[in-house]
């Protein structure tokens, strides 16, 4: 027989990724020496909070999996971050393509 996860489990092992995702990024930013505006130490530490606290860091389900502890733009912006610590420079939201038709 199978092993099948509870939902509890499955949360529980969300909660634990964002946070790890989350120290992970701050901890390469401290390292590398990479500045991080105001804006990006703030959005870590207050979704930090919300995760530990909550077990999520988003309320409206229309902006990522309910299994999810971050939204789809919030793990965005943490990839960013994790990408401007490594000294890599990520583009906003997918390659930059050609305009339609030319």
């Amino acid at each position: 027989m199978g092993f099948k996860a509870r939902p509890k489990d499955n949360r529980a092992r969300a909660k634990r990724a964002a946070l790890r995702a989350l120290r992970r990024a701050r901890r390469a930013a401290e390292e590398s020496g990479a500045r991080l505006s105001d804006w990006e130490g703030e959005f870590l530490g207050s979704v930090e909070a919300r995760v530990e606290k909550y077990g999520r860091a988003f309320r409206d389900a229309e902006k990522g999996p309910a299994h999810a502890s971050l939204s789809v733009l919030q793990a965005v912006k943490v990839k960013e971050i994790a990408a401007k610590a490594r000294g890599k420079k990520r583009p906003a939201f997918g390659p930059r393509r050609k305009p339609f038709g030319h």
